[in-house]
């Protein structure tokens, strides 16, 4: 019997750990024989993935935020990088996480490792200047975006476009009426989804304007329903302090565990908290509006440091202001309301965005997982 080899991952957030899941699946389905261990999160767990810390201890966002949690993090970083070295994996995959996973990346290139990260890094959004430690830390970088593998080729780094797996996930036929079925949602109910962030930090920002301007949205028009898909126990709980905080209760609001997919198909329009959501939101067909807070200085900094006009991925991929984009001080309860309410009374405006978006799935539909299999094959000892 063969030798069984080990490929160690990080993956350090919900998203990370979907695509990671993926991956896993698909260099199973090539190389039985690999067994995958690192910090990975529950739907990593169920393809087989051993998990030594788990993907939630990464999930923070922000500068400032991060410095709270510096401490716990670098001394899980070290114990996973000294573990490495004693036990050498055939590979390395980096899901995402660039500040904590190019770090481990580049010292365990340095120590014959190859090391792949999957998911550039938003160099094109801001940070360009990354690209230098970027082409000293991995072997190769796999893109979901048709635009970012000329920027790692200019710069000399091994690159390969997979595409994005939720284009594959997700079907490019309306899914409206089902998703309605799943969820037990009448047909006729006008329903808007409320995504406030998948991350403790994201809620802690987020929640109390979203509930603020489904309260106003509702007095406007009591009869809207609200749905609320989150990941996790925390977040749950999370949210529901926010709801007696703001007095909320009597909303007609479902939490839903999960189901972010359906919230998004099923509903009229969307209040997606900034990130991964907003790509989702728009593979869904659902008209949406972006909308984001942090911490004040994380925010300015990251203002500064800005290439693009647009943080949401559905207005960076169509290279327009097609999505509203609410952020930071202009994310109040008033504003988000107004957004929204925009929004439900404009079908011009909603089939315009279910349009691009419908053009942005054919782009990114490309069986993600199996071309990233294939891009790392090489890089793994043969069978």
């Amino acid at each position: 019997m063969a030798d069984r080899i080990t490929v160690a991952m990080v993956a350090g957030e919900a998203s990370g750990d979907q695509l990671a899941a993926h991956l896993i699946k698909a260099l199973q389905a090539v190389r039985p024989d690999i067994d995958f261990v690192g910090i990975g999160g529950p739907r990593m767990e169920a393809a087989g993935f051993k998990a030594w810390w788990p993907s939630e201890k990464l999930a923070v966002r922000g500068y400032f935020e991060v410095l709270k949690h510096y401490r716990e993090l670098s001394g899980i970083r070290r114990s996973l990088l000294s573990r490495l070295l004693k036990d050498r994996p055939a590979a390395f995959i980096g899901i995402d996480a660039p500040d904590f996973s190019l770090w481990l990346e580049k010292r365990l290139k340095d120590a014959g490792v190859p090391a792949i990260h999957y998911v550039s890094p938003s160099i094109w959004a801001w940070r360009g200047g990354r690209i230098k430690g970027i082409a000293r830390s991995v072997s190769r970088m796999l893109c979901l975006f048709p635009f970012e593998p000329a920027i790692y080729e200019k710069a000399g780094v091994p690159v390969s476009y997979v595409g994005h797996p939720f284009a594959d996930e997700i079907s490019p036929e309306p899914q409206r009426f089902a998703a309605r079925e799943r969820l037990a949602l009448p047909v006729d109910a006008r329903i808007v989804a409320l995504l406030p962030g998948s991350r403790q930090s994201e809620l802690q920002y987020n929640a109390h304007a979203w509930i603020g301007a489904a309260q106003l949205l509702h007095r406007r028009h009591p009869d809207l329903r609200f749905l609320v898909p989150l990941t996790t126990r925390e977040t749950r709980q999370q949210f529901e302090q926010a709801l007696w905080d703001c007095q909320a209760n009597d909303l007609p609001l479902s939490i839903l565990f999960g189901h972010a997919r359906d919230a998004l198909m099923a509903c009229d329009v969307a209040l997606v908290a900034s990130g991964t959501a907003t790509l989702e939101a728009a593979l869904c067909r659902a008209p949406h509006v972006v909308a984001y807070r942090i911490h004040r200085l994380s925010y300015l900094l990251m203002k500064r440091m800005a290439y693009q006009p647009w943080v949401g991925l559905p207005n960076i991929l169509a290279g327009r202001s097609l999505v509203p984009e609410l952020l930071q001080h202009d994310a109040t309860p008033e504003k988000l309301a107004d957004a929204l309410d925009a929004l439900l009374g404009d079908p011009v405006a909603r089939s315009a965005q279910i349009e691009e978006f419908e053009r942005i799935h054919h782009t990114l539909r490309q069986g993600t997982a199996a071309r990233a299999a294939q891009a790392i094959l090489p890089h793994l000892p043969p069978a």
